[in-house]
């Protein structure tokens, strides 16, 4: 397949971790590479040219959002999300799958209080084989999303990478659901491919790797699904109630994938997961974790995070960091970002963002580099 390859052009001889090459439409991704998260087709409060200036190769958008929001369609007569948003590198969408979680349980936050297991509002209807009916939290209008409907709305939209339709179970669920939803989210996987093959249009599709923390499940979805045509995998499903589960599920679940496909872990992107996961072979990973951290004042630095309004302050004349290449550090002082955000002006979410995201592409050129020198 000339228009999406994937190759691997040095394994640690320390770990599992690797540098590799994935190539598309839109250009290459070097990994492991972080990925941004632009849910509406924008990263908040930064645009497609500053990303791109910034070199952040690959960017997440949400299809559930897009297909309500401007509309699939509308995005297919702009001439694909590349055109409408203007951004030249490429793009990876998700297949509203997670949107059964968040909208029926209440997301992350929930699940990680012991909450997932209850119902929120009746955003999402019914769950059935054939798909998920929802609610559109914008007009109130009914939505059906299928295997089928989603990969239609992922090619009108146009991104490098679609993911399979899935649906992501709570944490706090029992075996008998958890192996119910385990059985309907292959069959879902499989005709997500069966659409996709149909007509490929130059796009690669992942599979979603499923179940929970249950060994026995995370091998067999594994199983199932490498011997399917996907282009990659996806670690997707409830990935543990903190870092170790976390790191224990990837320790029996990546070895499992193919060595010769790119893998992607979904949601998770805060600097320790980083650190822990890329020397189980991980290649990639998204998460909204720095441009969140940025408009709340959290500024990255290589000392760890820095309050943009703590005391003093206001009364350092330099950049973030001295060494820092970013737009914002050469040309604005960590007093000038402390003033910006006591007045609450936007341009504090901004600059902070900027800073935050070029601290990610700078620092997986780090883990990139160590790994190459076989140091992780």
């Amino acid at each position: 397949m000339s228009y999406f390859k994937f190759e691997v052009i040095h394994r640690s001889k320390k770990s599992r971790a690797r540098v590799g090459r994935i190539h598309t439409p839109h250009g290459i991704i070097e990994t492991p590479h972080f990925v941004g998260v632009g849910t509406n087709s924008a990263m908040k409060a930064l645009d497609s040219k500053m990303i791109d200036n910034i070199d952040l190769q690959l960017m997440f958008a949400n299809t559930y959002h897009l297909m309500l929001q401007p509309g699939s369609k509308t995005i297919k007569q702009a001439g694909g999300i590349h055109k409408f948003m203007n951004r030249t590198k490429p793009i990876i969408t998700d297949s509203g799958g997670f949107q059964v979680f968040s909208l029926a349980y209440g997301g992350v936050a929930s699940e990680i209080k012991s909450k997932g297991t209850k119902k929120q509002d009746a955003s999402v209807l019914k769950i059935t084989e054939d798909g998920v009916l929802f609610r559109s939290y914008r007009d109130g209008a009914k939505v059906l999303l299928t295997p089928e409907t989603s990969i239609e709305a992922q090619k009108e939209i146009g991104a490098d990478i679609m993911i399979s339709f899935d649906e992501l179970p709570p944490y706090h669920i029992s075996e008998r659901k958890l192996q119910a939803s385990f059985e309907r989210t292959h069959r879902w996987e499989k005709r997500s491919l069966d659409a996709h093959l149909k007509n490929p249009n130059k796009q690669a599709l992942y599979a979603v790797i499923h179940g929970g923390i249950n060994k026995d499940l995370r091998l067999k979805s594994c199983d199932i699904l490498s011997k399917m045509a996907f282009d990659g995998y996806s670690i997707g499903g409830s990935v543990g109630k903190n870092r170790q589960e976390m790191f224990d599920m990837l320790s029996y679940t990546v070895p499992a994938l193919p060595e010769d496909k790119p893998n992607h872990l979904l949601g998770i992107g805060d600097l320790e997961s980083i650190k822990g996961m890329i020397p189980f072979g991980i290649d990639t990973f998204d998460s909204s974790h720095p441009t969140k951290a940025a408009r709340h004042g959290h500024l990255f630095t290589k000392k760890g995070s820095l309050r943009a309004t703590k005391g003093g302050n206001a009364h350092i004349f330099r950049p973030i960091e001295d060494d820092c290449t970013c737009w914002t550090c050469e040309h604005y002082t960590v007093a000038y970002l402390c003033h910006l955000f006591k007045a609450n002006e936007l341009t504090a979410f901004t600059l902070a963002s900027i800073h935050n995201v070029h601290f990610m592409v700078e620092l997986m050129k780090e883990y990139r580099e160590k790994i190459l020198r076989d140091e992780i």
